[in-house]
């Protein structure tokens, strides 16, 4: 599920460290890694030079820093529109999942800011991790997984699993936000694991030996998602992330997260830690 990540390098913010965590992770060390560096246009032959003698450095330097096995790691540098060549990238290699950092703008902050991340995560039918610039990556123990009835949804359990399998460390958080449920309310531990969202959900994790608890909660989904990413210190959260838009416009921007109006978006931008939007 994970066998090739695109792991797209901005030179800043806490991506690197992500990617050490990543490599805790039994499963994640059979990926095969691809580290890609983008070196914008340039005016003249010298500083196109310079900037292709300083990106071969930078690839060397994150190889030698995040300690990756020569074996599954390969490395990209090109020149171009960072936004583009990330998404063109990711499907020359076929990526199963897109590492790259954030910085976290708000709605239409992103676009007047020209936001790469964003940029590709709109544009992206791909898994995408990203890690806010402003947040402090730590080891991954605790994961927390908001499941719906979207296909999305299905497809990022199948994910969790696949990550937490062989990892003794691990703590999974299954969640449900009902909006029609009042958040008061206070359901008991086999309530919550009889949900019917959750339980077939928790039956796998049970078999596959993750050590699983439940959390339903009423509210609204995105605000109550980052509170609780809040409240159990969670480390990495993923998230279903359906593209809502017809086949005739996979390449145009989806409006609803343009004004940042779905779910994905605002807890893109609010949640506490790392966030894996998951699309299959």
């Amino acid at each position: 599920m994970l066998n090739k990540v695109l792991y797209a390098d901005s030179g800043t913010g806490h991506t690197q460290e992500m990617l050490k965590m990543l490599l805790d992770i039994p499963t994640f060390q059979q990926s095969e890694i691809t580290i890609l560096h983008i070196i914008p246009p340039q005016v003249s032959a010298d500083a196109l030079a310079e900037k292709w003698e300083e990106g071969g450095k930078i690839l060397s330097d994150i190889v030698k820093n995040v300690n990756i096995n020569p074996t599954k790691v390969s490395t990209i540098l090109k020149q171009g529109d960072p936004k583009d060549t990330v998404c063109s990238t990711a499907k020359e290699i076929n990526a199963d999942l897109i590492l790259m950092g954030s910085r976290g703008l708000t709605r239409l902050e992103s676009f007047l800011e020209n936001s790469v991340s964003q940029y590709v995560f709109q544009l992206t039918d791909r898994p995408m991790l990203l890690v806010k610039d402003d947040i402090y990556v730590r080891k991954i123990k605790r994961v927390m997984l908001a499941l719906d009835k979207s296909a999305a949804s299905d497809y990022a359990l199948e994910l969790a699993l696949y990550l937490l399998k062989d990892y003794s460390e691990a703590q999974l958080y299954l969640v449900r936000v009902n909006p029609d449920m009042n958040p008061d309310l206070e359901l008991s531990t086999a309530d919550m694991e009889q949900n019917a969202i959750l339980a077939p959900a928790l039956a796998k994790a049970k078999r596959m030996g993750i050590n699983t608890k439940c959390i339903v909660t009423g509210g609204r989904p995105s605000k109550q998602i980052c509170q609780l990413v809040e409240d159990k210190n969670i480390d990495l959260l993923l998230l279903g992330s359906p593209d809502r838009r017809p086949s005739i416009a996979k390449n145009l921007i989806d409006l609803d997260r343009l004004l940042g109006t779905s779910l994905s978006d605002y807890v893109r931008v609010n949640a506490n830690c790392p966030v894996l939007l998951v699309r299959k």
